[in-house]
């Protein structure tokens, strides 16, 4: 069933538009989220629910429904606020969709959540998952990123970073999306309104010796560290990656464009990893790390061949570790 379908058959049965909420697919069907549905789910409180003469089942999520044809009712409290009002009917709007989605049908549905993250955040100017948590009153909600997990040089370095409500910085985005102008002129507005921030630096040498993955995890739990010395943590917003900390926790996946403190980190993280390339470079101009930070540029490749490797060089990472088994040969 596609939008007009749903509707149609909902005009057909001539129920009380007042007493429904569309909820489920069929809700992301005339959101415009998916293409059709089998079954049009309605929610409704339990004494309209009792009114209605219905065959009984049990729904697919164990819960009492009541059916005609492929229409099923359930009882649930949604507020008309949260609701659209499509053609006179209320929808649960895009908030509740995701919501219920979580809530039970998340494995089915991973793709689908991660594309309405996309939608709710961009239509909350990227505050969304702030926004979700400040609903709980909680305050103090830290971004958290890394960058500087590819190169082949140098650190990974992780940042920690706490806005204030008032926060406001138009065009702050995922850092590597940003020029470089643009990234240093949001590194030092960050910093001027940052409630806290802090930094975490992992070493090449302890890079090969624990891998990236676990050198990354360090340097984030690093970051969180000295950002507590600034202020208060009490939510933890976080790229990607799974932290074990004792403070609540949401990773989130490409969170460096879905949430604006994670942003924000991503920005004061990679802004201190490309200054440090900048000192490197100064001393090594022949591997270009201006230009490349670090990375396996051509460029970066054919000075490895000619110069050899420095002690910055990461010695476990393919194209160092390669050039080192030739020079035992």
């Amino acid at each position: 069933m596609k939008k007009n379908e749903i509707l149609n058959i909902l005009d057909e049965l001539a129920i009380d538009k007042n007493a429904f909420i569309i909820i489920g697919e069929a809700a992301l069907v005339l959101h415009g989220l998916k293409e059709d549905t089998n079954i049009i789910l309605l929610s409704t409180t339990l004494n309209n629910f009792n009114k209605i003469n219905w065959e009984y089942k049990i729904g697919i999520f164990g819960n009492d429904c009541k059916f005609f044809k492929n229409v099923e009712v359930v009882v649930g409290v949604y507020e008309k606020r949260r609701c659209l009002n499509i053609k006179g009917y209320f929808v649960l709007d895009l908030d509740g969709c995701y919501d219920f989605l979580l809530m039970n049908e998340r494995r089915k549905n991973k793709k689908l959540l991660n594309e309405m993250e996309m939608t709710l955040c961009s239509n909350n100017d990227f505050y969304w998952f702030e926004k979700k948590l400040r609903e709980k009153n909680i305050k103090f909600i830290a971004g958290v990123d890394e960058v500087g997990r590819g190169p082949l040089v140098g650190p990974v370095v992780a940042a920690c970073c706490v806005l204030p409500e008032s926060f406001k910085l138009k065009g702050l985005t995922d850092s590597k999306k940003l020029s470089e102008n643009k990234r240093n002129y949001f590194y030092e507005e960050i910093k001027k309104q940052a409630l806290g921030i802090g930094i975490g630096i992992i070493d090449e040498r302890k890079i090969d010796e624990i891998n990236i993955y676990e050198a990354t995890k360090l340097a984030m739990k690093m970051a969180i560290k000295e950002c507590l010395k600034e202020c208060k943590i009490e939510h933890i917003l976080i790229d990607a990656m799974p932290l074990d900390v004792n403070i609540p926790t949401t990773s989130i996946i490409k969170g460096d464009y879905k949430s604006i403190t994670i942003s924000a980190a991503s920005v004061i993280a990679k802004v201190t990893r490309d200054n440090m390339m900048y000192e490197l470079d100064k001393k090594y101009p022949m591997y270009d790390f201006k230009e490349n930070k670090g990375y396996p540029t051509k460029k970066h490749l054919e000075a490895i061949k000619t110069y050899g490797i420095i002690n910055e060089h990461r010695k476990s990472y393919g194209p160092v570790k390669e050039y080192l088994m030739e020079e035992v040969k």
